[in-house]
């Protein structure tokens, strides 16, 4: 297909930390005394920042103060289970090793922040196969505008139509489609199939290894 850069989203698509963040979030809220969330809820909102997803999963209104106090015991308890429950998807790692050996340029463009990505990453043993790793404290707009893949271009100079934004969620195919570049939907993450389907992909994938077959 002539794909020379491929764009990743982390959470859903390269690294399955479903269970972290579910474990995570549900015990933020708990402890602080709000509704708990559902894993339906939880795993929907997962391609955005905590930031905008807490808000929007919160019964009503807190001061900055208690948002903040939220944000931060979440990010304590989901360092606590990464060791245990963070793990690549099914021969993604081979893949993208695959990818990097055929001349690909690899990056990762997530909601996370730049030190959790990184730690993330480098735990499954994949730091050294991307050109750049992109967190939401790294992109002027988050997930689905454009910022972060728009960044990417201009920086290393890609070609709109030899690019691809592949993730799990909507969210990463909106920000694909607004960029200009081709899009790829993964079926094993956090959407549905139908809800990845109306937005129009350019490609579906239900295997990592069909990635190889877009270079």
């Amino acid at each position: 297909m002539g794909i020379r850069a491929f764009i990743f989203d982390f959470d859903g698509t390269i690294g399955d930390s479903s269970e972290c963040g579910l474990r995570a979030t549900q015990e933020a809220f708990a402890e602080l005394g709000y509704g708990i969330p559902s894993r339906d809820q939880i795993e929907y909102y997962m391609g955005i920042p905590i930031e905008q997803s807490f808000k929007l999963m919160l019964p009503h209104e807190i001061s900055d103060t208690d948002f903040n106090a939220l944000l931060t015991f979440f990010r304590e308890k989901y360092a606590t289970y990464e060791d245990e429950y963070l793990s690549s998807f099914a021969h993604v790692a081979d893949t993208l090793r695959q990818l990097k050996a055929r001349g690909s340029q690899l990056f990762v463009l997530s909601s996370k922040k730049t030190d959790v990505l990184h730690r993330n990453v480098a735990t499954l043993g994949l730091i050294d196969l991307f050109t750049e790793i992109v967190a939401s404290d790294k992109v002027t707009a988050y997930k689905p505008d454009p910022a972060g893949i728009l960044y990417l271009i201009h920086k290393y100079q890609l070609n709109p139509q030899q690019t691809i934004m592949i993730g799990d969620a909507t969210f990463d195919i909106q920000m694909g489609n607004r960029a200009q570049v081709q899009t790829c939907a993964v079926t094993w993450g956090a959407h549905s199939l139908e809800l990845l389907q109306a937005e129009r992909p350019t490609f579906i994938v239900n295997y990592a290894t069909e990635w190889l077959r877009l270079i």
